[in-house]
């Protein structure tokens, strides 16, 4: 399989970068025939990579500050602000949606996967990653040292079989979960930060990548549209 993306200049600021990189590449769905909307573009480096290179894509993020730490990173991109889940596009207007640390966050999930299937085309695919709810939730209880604080962050954390019904009952079909590693660098990085050296003797005792899918840290899903045109 030829890969889409290679030597990507990864940057720590946002996101597990490589393990995100290597799920686009599994898919095979990313080509430039296609277009393509990036929901929670961040401070825009996936993006920019993509537009740089000639496929035609568009992202939206609802944090201004980012936008403009964007810009300053990046120059002028096809991103622009959102203030709501309502997408600013037709209907019909994208082959493939993809989203990454952005559907835990996002408090209606149905009418956030609504209004993904209302902008892809027919038989377009949503390409996203998200926290699981059972190790998520033991991981943000000790970083916030609270039950309960981390809730009004992270409101929409599902389990990988909640996840399923989620997107089952928003007609969403061939839902796929990739099994992609997430112990890079950064993720080292990240726990080090939050749980200190204990958190890395722990991943040295558990690798969350050697666990069943059900149980990683993190899911990576590819779902297709089902929606006709009548």
């Amino acid at each position: 399989m030829k890969k889409v993306i290679d030597n990507f200049d990864e940057r720590k600021e946002f996101g597990n970068l490589d393990a995100n990189i290597r799920f686009l590449n599994e898919t095979a769905l990313i080509n430039k025939q296609i277009k393509i909307l990036e929901i929670g573009s961040g401070t825009g480096s996936l993006l920019k990579y993509f537009h740089s290179r000639g496929y035609d894509i568009r992202g939206v993020e609802i944090n201004k500050s980012r936008i403009e730490e964007s810009k300053h990173l990046h120059g002028n991109l096809p991103l622009e602000i959102v203030t709501s889940e309502i997408l600013p596009f037709p209907d019909n207007s994208f082959d493939v949606v993809i989203s990454f640390d952005v559907f835990e966050h996002i408090p209606d999930s149905d009418q956030h996967l609504q209004e993904v299937k209302r902008v892809l085309k027919p038989g377009g695919f949503y390409l996203l990653q998200t926290p699981n709810k059972l190790t998520n939730v033991i991981f943000e209880t000790i970083r916030w040292r609270s039950f309960t604080k981390w809730q009004a962050d992270h409101c929409s954390l599902h389990s990988y079989w909640s996840i399923l019904r989620r997107f089952r009952k928003n007609s969403f079909e061939e839902v796929s979960f990739y099994d992609i590693s997430v112990v890079t660098e950064f993720f080292k990085i990240k726990v080090k930060n939050h749980l200190g050296k204990i958190g890395l003797f722990i991943l040295r005792i558990i690798n969350p990548d050697q666990l069943p899918l059900g149980l990683r840290t993190n899911f990576y899903i590819t779902a297709r549209n089902q929606t006709k045109i009548l």
